[in-house]
């Protein structure tokens, strides 16, 4: 579905309104592209923490070019500070002396991450330090303009080495529509990587089930992890059979048709992941339904169609497959929730509640999980497909430009930041829940 504002505001008039009337001014975002490299581009790197000495091989061993001189006079397509040295309020001017004298040398769409190191690993004033910089990411991610994201990264004691796959994601193209965002390594779990032998195809050799994969989100998913070098098992309902035929088709996949909310789902998934591929090593609870209405008029077949495939099927799926034994070690369970259950919104208070549930979902499990199985989701905001296409046109509007880049996102945005979970370098992001909304204004 097209954005026509986006569109006139790249116009010759368009731009003399959107600078006389402060109008929003959506930037075309860059995407990645396969085979392009992961930045195109040199990343400054400052900074004196636990990471400053490691960070240049990281980025060296990912293909991105990093300079820790950086001069103003010189272009950046990123930033990256290790602020995990800051043990005291007084010493946060760092950041701006980093940030300040380099924010006009940036090109389109850059990249910045903070690091820091987990406030409630710390105590007193370092305590006091690390938490500021939530505040201090977010709203540099509100002033940044241009297309540009803005993350922050708190790393565990140990865990320094495992931060390579997800600064490949952040400072790439892959995480165009993810800002604002405040991301654990190490928290929980594992706080050691796996070998990625290929960062171009980390999934290679590796089985992903994706559930609601005949189109959409479901669809864009199984792209993006074939992409990867996965083989990937789509999951559909019988209706949606020859879509999702064809889609597995064309990414030399597997399919299964069936209702995941009926009783013997998972066992038959289970069974089918486990007779014809040895197990599986990435899940995606994708297949979602909404059934709008505002509570006093919501029915009972409303309200448990929805919790049931969005939250009930998810979890039951969930637990046998770790009960045969049926997930990987280094494995990853990835779920898809929303900004919905975050923030809520009138009319989906069955929505809201079956995906605050997928991220409760996450809670519960991060602790429990063995073997590097790690548990994550992503949480979409306002993505463009054929569902928000059909959404009265002021209420589309308002979802667009109510984030900080003034525009919706596309499914493969939600694909990359699942690919990033599933990435087998990933084994210390475990328990995260990370918004694909462009960092909305409200309730994220």
């Amino acid at each position: 579905m097209s954005d026509r504002y986006q569109g006139f505001v790249q116009t010759p008039i368009g731009k003399l309104l959107v600078k006389n009337l402060g109008l929003p001014n959506p930037v075309p975002l860059e995407r990645y592209a396969d085979g392009e490299p992961l930045v195109d581009g040199t990343v400054a790197v400052g900074g004196n923490g636990r990471l400053a000495e490691s960070l240049p091989g990281i980025l060296d061993l990912l293909g991105i070019a990093s300079t820790q001189t950086a001069d103003a006079a010189d272009k950046y397509k990123g930033l990256v500070f290790d602020a995990t040295g800051l043990s005291s309020p007084s010493e946060l001017s760092a950041l701006r002396d980093f940030f300040t004298p380099l924010l006009r040398s940036l090109e389109a769409c850059p990249r910045l991450v903070v690091l820091g190191t987990p406030p409630e690993s710390v105590e007193g004033s370092e305590r006091v330090a690390q938490r500021a910089l939530e505040g201090f990411t977010r709203s540099l991610g509100k002033e940044l303009g241009r297309g540009g994201t803005v993350q922050l990264v708190y790393v565990a004691e140990g865990a320094e080495g495992a931060t390579a796959s997800t600064l490949g994601f952040l400072l790439s193209p892959k995480s165009a529509y993810v800002s604002g965002q405040v991301i654990r390594i190490g928290a929980t779990g594992e706080t050691k990587a796996a070998e990625v032998k290929d960062h171009l195809r980390p999934l290679g050799g590796k089985v992903a089930l994706v559930t609601g994969a005949s189109r959409g989100i479901g669809e864009q998913i199984a792209r993006v992890l074939h992409r990867d070098g996965a083989t990937v098992i789509g999951v559909d309902v019988p209706q949606a059979a020859s879509e999702l035929q064809a889609v597995m088709k064309e990414l030399n996949g597997d399919h299964l048709t069936l209702d995941i909310t009926a009783k013997d789902a998972p066992q038959r998934i289970a069974h089918h992941v486990k007779e014809r591929h040895g197990g599986v090593d990435v899940v995606v609870h994708n297949a979602g339904i909404t059934r709008d209405k505002k509570l006093a008029n919501m029915d009972e077949d409303r309200w448990s169609s929805v919790l049931n495939v969005n939250l009930v099927a998810p979890e039951r799926i969930t637990r046998e497959l770790l009960d045969q034994k049926a997930i990987n070690d280094n494995g990853r369970i990835i779920g898809v929730a929303s900004i919905a259950g975050i923030a809520g919104n009138v009319g989906q208070t069955n929505y809201a509640a079956s995906k605050a549930g997928v991220i409760g979902l996450v809670d519960s499990l991060k602790d429990e999980l063995k073997k590097g199985i790690t548990v994550n989701a992503v949480a979409p905001g306002f993505i463009e497909t054929k569902m928000t296409a059909a959404v009265p046109l002021a209420t589309r509007e308002v979802g667009r430009r109510l984030n900080a880049m003034s525009q919706g996102g596309l499914p493969v945005d939600v694909a990359e930041t699942i690919a990033w979970y599933a990435n087998p370098g990933s084994t210390a992001v475990n328990g995260n829940v990370v918004r694909v909304c462009g960092q909305m204004m409200l309730g994220a």
